[in-house]
């Protein structure tokens, strides 16, 4: 991980340097005497931490955050006590008074690895996701309500349909709740296959036999069951759009 130092005091930043060398994953990439030079490097050299003093010449160290367009994590190592709320309330990872003490860092720094490993794994999580395949007509999936469950391929879904945070699923002559959005199921779906209606309802577009004009520049579906789904006027729209030549 890098880090800068930003200490008007010399000898402050040569000690931290001192503590911060028995920490291997911990690279200081720079060194700063006040603000100005500090903002310069948090800018060409994008750290992922700042130790940062809060009282030097020129403006304070909170002064120079409102003017960082990226934060990086901050931990304030100072003299002064009485600015520790206001640390916390800039978001900051720790603060730290002087002179800082070695096992006081090792455990700021731990907390600091602990941050930077969930920041990792989330961001894993929503790679995972977002690689995730779209589901087609010919994909199978598992539903269960109460102790009914069944194991059926997309094309017999005829019809989702929201009822609060769960989703009817019609099919065949069942129509079993789930526990999931509309708007999650949505993003899972190939909307070749798969279109949102309106606020409520996905329909299988393979089981609609006939689609009419309706109200207020909307149109409605009708389903192979007779089933009647209506489309707001800007998913008509858009399935106009998606559907021309």
């Amino acid at each position: 991980m890098k880090a800068i130092i930003v200490d008007d005091e010399r000898l402050a930043r040569k000690e931290l340097t001192g503590l911060l060398s028995k920490h291997d994953d911990i690279e200081i990439v720079g060194e700063a005497g006040n603000t100005e030079e500090a903002l310069e490097l948090a800018k060409n050299l994008e750290p992922d931490i700042v130790f940062l003093d809060i009282q030097m010449p020129g403006k304070t160290g909170f002064e120079m955050l409102e003017e960082l367009d990226k934060v990086p994590e901050i931990i304030f190592v100072t003299a002064y006590d009485e600015y520790a709320l206001k640390a916390f309330e800039v978001s900051a990872l720790d603060y730290l008074l002087k002179p800082v003490e070695s096992d006081r860092l090792a455990r700021t720094l731990d907390k600091l690895r602990d941050r930077f490993l969930k920041a990792e794994e989330s961001h894993k999580r929503m790679v995972e996701a977002s690689s995730q395949e779209l589901l087609t007509p010919s994909d199978q999936i598992f539903l269960k309500d109460g102790d009914k469950c069944w194991f059926i391929k997309l094309e017999d879904v005829r019809l989702f349909e929201s009822e609060g945070n769960y989703i009817r699923v019609w099919f065949k002559n069942f129509k079993p709740l789930i526990l999931k959005s509309l708007n999650a199921l949505e993003e899972r779906l190939d909307n070749r296959h798969f279109f949102r209606a309106n606020r409520k309802h996905i329909v299988n577009l393979h089981w609609v036999t006939t689609i009419e004009n309706w109200f207020n520049g909307g149109l409605r579906f009708t389903l192979l069951d007779g089933t009647h789904v209506e489309v707001s006027r800007r998913q008509a729209a858009r399935f106009r759009e998606l559907r021309s030549l």
